[in-house]
Formats: structure tokens, C-alpha cells, sequence
């Protein structure tokens, strides 16, 4: 093959390569799960009585927390998201005309939960999951928006994103979408039951726990090879839930469906995100399908009659000198709120000898807690947890390091092996 051959067929492959990625950018690879039924507008009687049944699937997938910003007005967005790329910021979604979703037809708001495509076909950013949503039902998506269309509407502009180059161009999304979304939604899998099917629905596609407890990719796509193995949101761990991961924590199914109502048991409290998770949804979910959710994480068909919480781990060896100084640091700092043995106090402060954050594969957590505190919080009921202090004054890293090592090792049973370089990192 001579030279001027090469390069024609060099030429050629570049220009195939730049149509592909043409077609792929224009969109004429994308896929919808959204059916031509929607096309139809749905009636006043069918709207009132989707939203009776919105109004609990809204709750049940977390729209709220997102969609209001702190102190900002119910469902008019404005919430802010880091990402690596930039700043995103929630979008409106009162029923207002010319900021909302007032304007969007029945087909226009399953594009954009499902296929992530807006109206006017804007793409949406995933940090709204519409990769997760993309498995709910037809029904459930109809109610929300039968519900959302009974708010107030609130006369609030969208804020606009602060994304670096490439990523301010919404097209280029054809491209993640063409690698990071299901072809198809939600389908039940015949062989298992019917608890255990509905737990995956809730799990995977109502609150879409993946989002936050799958890592990622370099393009921001959940890694289906680690489904809900942990990953790192605003440096604070979201641990594992599978089967393994529950079980490590400390949780049985029925324990763990209780701890998603309350929000509180001796592994400990929700805090950070997960605190918001379950003041604005879990707390209201039916027990139903907290049950299932539960049953599915557990891989199991029917849940057991009583709880039978996992042994609790062995403790672990740790040198003479570190359990000294951990120990007195314990004493003076920590043991007037969670006892002189861990145990906690009712209504004060949380159990350590069982809690969660210590038995992780990262100390990551628990260092950021004892350096930056936690604030007060009141839980479902009448139940509250007062405020724990920052450390970060009192402690030095080599401490702080220390005290990690002996608590973890005591009542985690991991291995003592934080370095006071891994705080300072941490601080």
C-alpha cells in the first residue's frame, strides 16, 4: 500500500469518525424509555386523582430536598451542586409559567425525568438522576407531575449554571447519555417476589440510592461493576449498602428499615446528607416499602419475623502507648456525652461502641466528625441529639490519630493504621 492510499484511507476513517461523532452529538443515538401514550394530556378528574398518589412518590423520590434551596421558596430550585466541572444549581419547578414547569405538557416532564431531555429538547444535567428515574413507571411519573401542578406557583428566575468548558454545552450530553443510560426501564425480575421487586423499585428508581452510593467515573457515570459499594459526596463517605456493607455496619432488615423511619439506633444517627434524606423522605415512606427496601438491599424474598443484628466485629491490638494517650483523650473529651464504655446517653449524644463510623474501611467520617462537629438535630417524634462540638483546636493530628486508631480498633475492629499525614489531609 503506497503513501497516497494511506492517507486516503487515514482521510476516510477521520471523516467517519467525525459523522459518528456527528450523530452521536445530534442526538440521532438517543434512546427513550418515554412512551407515545403520554402525547395524550391527561383530564381534570384523572389530574386530581394522580395527585393524591404524586404527592406520596414525590416524597418518596426526594424532590423537595433538591428543588428548595435553604431558606429559598418550596420547589423554586436555586440549591446548589459541586461538581468537578463547576457549579450547578436546582432548577424551578413550581407550577409557575415562565420559570417552572407551568408551561410543560404531560410528555414534556417524562422526557425530562426519564430521558433527562427538557422541553425545547434542553438536555438536563445528571445531576438531576434521571438516570435512576429513568426505571419509575408511567404512573408514578404522571403523578408527580399531576401533583407539582397543585403547588403555588413561585415567580422565581433559575440561577445560572457556573460549568467550565467543555461542559457548559448542554449538547455534549448526548455523549454521557449514550454511554451511562439504561436502554429500558424498569423491568421485575419474574424468579424473585414481589417484596423483593418492589424494593428495587424504590431502591434504584424512587430514591435512587445509587446516585450517592455507587462511585463514579472520570465522567461522572455510577460504576455498574461497584453498584452501591460507597463513594465520596462533599468529602464525606457514603458508605456501603450492599448485603456485605449493611452487615459490616451492624444492621439486620428489620433493624435497617427502622433506622430509615427514625433516622437513629445504636449504629448510630443520619447525619450530613443522609439526615436530609430522611427529614424530607424516608421518614414519610409507608412501612411497605421501607420493608422492601430492606428485603432488596438483604437479597431476600420475605424478611424475617424479628431482628438478629450480626456479632458484633473483634476488637483489634493496638500498642500500649496509643491506648494510653487515646484512652485519656477519650476521657477528657468525648466520654461525658457517650459514656465512659461507648454507650451513649438517651437524647444526648449517640452510642459509640456500636456505631457505624467506625467500623467502615475509612476513617474518613468519623475524623470529620470529631474535627468539625455535628449541629443539633431533632429526628422523627420527639427524639433529638444535641450538638457535638469541633475538635479541631484541641486536638493535633498525631492525637486525633491516636484516638481514631484505639476507638476503631476497640469497637470496629479494624486495623490500627491512620497516620497523623491522613488527618492533617482530612483537617
Amino acid at each position: 500500500m503506497n503513501k497516497r492510499t494511506l492517507l486516503r484511507a487515514a482521510a476516510a476513517m477521520l471523516l467517519l469518525g467525525a459523522a459518528a461523532a456527528g450523530s452521536v452529538f445530534f442526538g440521532a443515538l438517543e434512546g427513550s424509555v418515554v412512551s407515545k401514550a403520554v402525547e395524550q394530556p391527561l383530564g381534570p378528574d384523572e389530574m386530581k386523582r394522580l395527585a393524591e398518589r404524586g404527592a406520596y412518590v414525590a416524597v418518596a423520590a426526594d424532590c423537595y430536598a433538591c428543588h428548595t434551596a435553604k431558606d429559598g421558596a418550596a420547589w423554586a430550585g436555586g440549591l446548589p451542586f459541586e461538581t468537578p466541572f463547576g457549579t450547578l444549581h436546582a432548577t424551578n419547578i413550581s407550577p409557575d409559567k415562565e420559570f417552572g414547569i407551568g408551561g410543560w405538557t404531560r410528555a414534556e416532564f417524562h422526557r425530562a425525568v426519564r430521558d433527562g431531555i427538557g422541553k425545547s429538547g434542553r438536555h438536563l444535567y445528571p445531576a438531576m438522576p434521571y438516570a435512576s428515574y429513568r426505571e419509575m413507571s408511567e404512573e408514578d411519573v404522571d403523578a408527580v407531575y399531576a401533583y407539582l401542578m397543585t403547588r403555588e406557583p413561585m415567580r422565581v428566575a433559575n440561577r445560572e449554571n457556573e460549568l467550565s468548558f467543555p461542559f457548559n454545552i448542554r449538547q455534549s450530553l448526548t455523549f454521557w447519555n449514550l454511554v451511562n443510560l439504561r436502554r429500558e426501564g424498569f423491568v421485575p425480575q419474574p424468579a424473585r417476589s414481589d417484596v423483593w421487586n418492589r424494593g428495587r423499585y424504590v431502591v434504584d428508581a424512587l430514591a435512587h440510592c445509587g446516585e450517592c452510593h455507587t462511585p463514579r467515573n472520570l465522567l461522572q457515570g455510577m460504576e455498574a461493576g461497584a453498584y452501591l459499594k460507597g463513594a465520596v459526596i462533599e468529602g464525606v463517605e457514603a458508605p456501603d449498602i450492599t448485603k456485605e456493607g449493611l452487615a459490616r455496619m451492624g444492621f439486620d432488615p428489620l433493624t435497617f428499615a427502622h433506622f430509615m423511619k427514625s433516622g437513629l439506633s445504636t449504629q448510630g444517627s443520619m447525619t450530613n446528607q443522609m439526615f436530609e434524606v430522611v427529614h424530607f423522605s424516608t421518614q414519610y415512606m409507608n412501612e411497605d416499602d421501607l420493608r422492601a427496601m430492606a428485603a432488596y438491599l438483604f437479597d431476600l424474598d420475605a424478611l424475617p419475623a424479628s431482628p438478629a443484628s450480626p456479632p458484633p466485629p473483634a476488637p483489634v491490638a493496638v500498642s500500649p502507648a496509643v491506648v494510653t494517650a487515646a484512652r485519656a483523650t477519650y476521657l477528657n473529651l468525648c466520654a461525658g456525652c457517650h459514656g465512659s464504655e461507648g454507650q451513649g446517653i438517651p437524647h444526648v449524644a449517640i452510642p459509640l461502641a456500636t456505631n457505624t463510623s467506625l467500623r467502615l474501611a475509612s476513617p474518613r467520617n468519623f475524623i470529620r466528625a470529631v474535627l468539625h462537629g455535628l449541629p443539633a438535630q431533632r429526628f422523627p417524634g420527639l427524639e433529638r441529639m444535641e450538638a457535638m462540638p469541633a475538635f479541631t483546636e484541641l486536638l493535633d493530628d498525631k492525637a486525633l490519630a491516636d484516638l481514631t486508631n484505639w476507638m476503631r480498633a476497640r469497637w470496629g475492629g479494624q486495623s490500627p493504621n491512620v497516620a497523623a499525614e491522613e488527618v492533617a489531609k482530612l483537617r
